[in-house]
């Protein structure tokens, strides 16, 4: 299953997710998590620390997010989860 790049419109296109990750880590401008001011890198690894860093609330209130938006990450972050090997993630982002 092809996996897509969806940061402003980017809309490269990966065979794996790992690499979608990837691309998106290294590729993209890096963000300050508007919760605790940690920057982290923009996509999937944003949408990541913050819900698992900060609880639902701190993300609606930092980031003014809509009840359906929450629900599309999180549906994301599963997805993802369920697919991706974060020990290759982790490993290419170190090369």
């Amino acid at each position: 299953m092809p996996w897509e790049c969806g940061i402003d419109g980017c809309g490269a296109v990966f065979e794996d997710v790992e690499s979608a990750v990837v691309h998106q880590a290294t590729e993209h401008e890096r963000l300050e998590c508007k919760v605790c001011g940690t920057v982290v890198p923009d996509g999937y690894l944003a949408i990541r620390h913050v819900f698992t860093e900060h609880s639902r609330a701190q993300y609606v209130r930092a980031y003014g997010a809509s009840s359906e938006e929450v629900r599309q990450r999180e549906a994301l972050l599963e997805e993802i989860g369920e697919e991706a090997n974060m020990t290759t993630i982790a490993n290419r982002l170190k090369q």
